[in-house]
This record gives C-alpha cells, sequence and structure tokens, in this order.
C-alpha cells in the first residue's frame, strides 16, 4: 500500500472517531416543561425515553426533596400503568394557606402492568400537578430510577455541573424555578370569556361576542331583504316592457296610400 494511501486511511479513521466523539449523549429522563412560577402549582411531565436496544422499561420512580417539600402531589391516570403515592413525616411542619403541613411527598412509582412497557426506541411522559412550589429556591432537584425488564436498574440523580464542567452521565431532572405573576396572569380575561374590544370603542366598553353575532345577523337578514326586493322590481320591470312592445303604438306611421 502506497503512502498517500496510509495517509488518506488515517485521514478517515480520525474523521470517523471526531464524529463518533461529536455524537449527542444519550437521552435521559428529563422533566417538562423546564421551567415553573415559585410559590404555584404546575403540570409536570417526566420523560421516559427507553435507552436499551433489548430491554423495556417497567417502572418509574421520582424522589421529591423534604427540604423543600410539597404538600400535594397528583397523578394523570395512564393506561396499563399504576401509581403509588409515597408521603414522608416533615421534621418541621410547613405553613400554607390552607394551614399547616406535616407530611409531604417523598416518591411517586409508576409501575407498568403486565405485558406493558416503554419498548426500545420508544418514550413516555408520567404526568403530574404539584404544588405550592417552593419560593426560597431557584431549583429543584428531582432525581428519578428507571427499572427495565431485564432487571437494569439506572439511576438518574446526579446534580447539575459546575460551569464548565462536563454533564455527568446520569443527571438528575431539574426544574427550575422562576418568578412568576399568578396562576392567570395581570389583567387575564377570566377563563371562558370571549371579548374583544374594537379599536374605535370606547375604553372600558367591550362588545361580547353573542352581541357581534346578533349585528351580524340582522345586517345578513337586511341585505337578503333588499336582495329580494331589487330582484322583484327587476322583474316587474322587464314584465312591463314585454307587454309595451306587444302593444300597437297610437302615433305609429303605415306604409303612404298610392295616389290616385
Amino acid at each position: 500500500m502506497s503512502t498517500r494511501r496510509l495517509a488518506y486511511f488515517g485521514l478517515g479513521g480520525a474523521a470517523v472517531l471526531a464524529l463518533l466523539s461529536a455524537a449527542p449523549a444519550a437521552a435521559h429522563v428529563t422533566v417538562q416543561p423546564g421551567e415553573a412560577p415559585k410559590g404555584g402549582y404546575a403540570k409536570l411531565a417526566f420523560r421516559v425515553p427507553d435507552e436499551f436496544e433489548t430491554a423495556g422499561t417497567i417502572k418509574l420512580e421520582v424522589t421529591f426533596p423534604l427540604d423543600t417539600p410539597l404538600a400535594s402531589v397528583r397523578t394523570k391516570p395512564m393506561a396499563g400503568w399504576t401509581a403509588q403515592i409515597v408521603k414522608q413525616k416533615l421534621a418541621t411542619p410547613i405553613k400554607t394557606d390552607d394551614g399547616e403541613v406535616t407530611e409531604a411527598v417523598r416518591t411517586v412509582v409508576w409501575t407498568a402492568q403486565p405485558g406493558v412497557r416503554i419498548g426500545p426506541g420508544e418514550f413516555n411522559e408520567f404526568e403530574v400537578s404539584g404544588g405550592p412550589l417552593p419560593d426560597n429556591t431557584d431549583r429543584l432537584l428531582l432525581p428519578a430510577t428507571q427499572t427495565y425488564d431485564d432487571g437494569t436498574v439506572v439511576n438518574w440523580d446526579a446534580p447539575p455541573p459546575a460551569a464548565g464542567a462536563a454533564e455527568p452521565e446520569h443527571p438528575a431532572p431539574v426544574l427550575k424555578l422562576v418568578e412568576g405573576t399568578g396562576a392567570a396572569g395581570a389583567g387575564a380575561a377570566p377563563t371562558g370569556t370571549t371579548s374583544a374590544q374594537p379599536a374605535n370603542q370606547p375604553s372600558g366598553t367591550v362588545v361580547s361576542a353573542t352581541a357581534k353575532d346578533d349585528t351580524a345577523r340582522w345586517l345578513g337578514g337586511a341585505g337578503l331583504a333588499v336582495g329580494a326586493l331589487g330582484v322583484g322590481l327587476a322583474g316587474g320591470a322587464m314584465l312591463a316592457n314585454r307587454r309595451r312592445s306587444a302593444m300597437p303604438s297610437s302615433g305609429r306611421t303605415g306604409p303612404a296610400e298610392p295616389d290616385e
């Protein structure tokens, strides 16, 4: 083999290694969305991909912190899966708008029923609604344990790396907490209310969808009536013209009679 061919092979091998090293990391267990407002309630979904080619996921356990506890967590029903919420006594009770809370949610465990799993190349989402979210921290670390049907257990529990450090192999799901503006937001319209504010309306005047609909119907009916009247008038005019054309005119001049 020539030196030139060896050089080509060497460059090709280096390119393959570079592509492999640049390949994206395997999918992780994450929480969606990635952020939620402090002090409020939020719907969260734990997105679980199956990373194995021959094994399926049959169990997921998510751990909630006790130093920033959640007093209430509810699970969304999933076909083929059962959910169990485990609570734990708090060393120091927390005060909420509903009173003092002496225990908080520690873990939520989803278990697949026989014949059900997240198969290779698939993912699923496990949803909860919980709160109130703490207002004295900027994030919630929510470690997860994923169990496969071949007995493999993967712990997604590594905390986020320091700035500039490499991502851990099994990072824990992290929920970022941000300053919120309330459940509906400042100035939000009540749920189920449909209204519009035309540009030419005085400030404070609200035109409801029902009023606009009634006006549109009235205008539409008036337009149909005017159209029908126009058709009737046009028809009458055409009939009159035909009758006048059929009648002999009194001033009509006939052919001149021959001279005798």
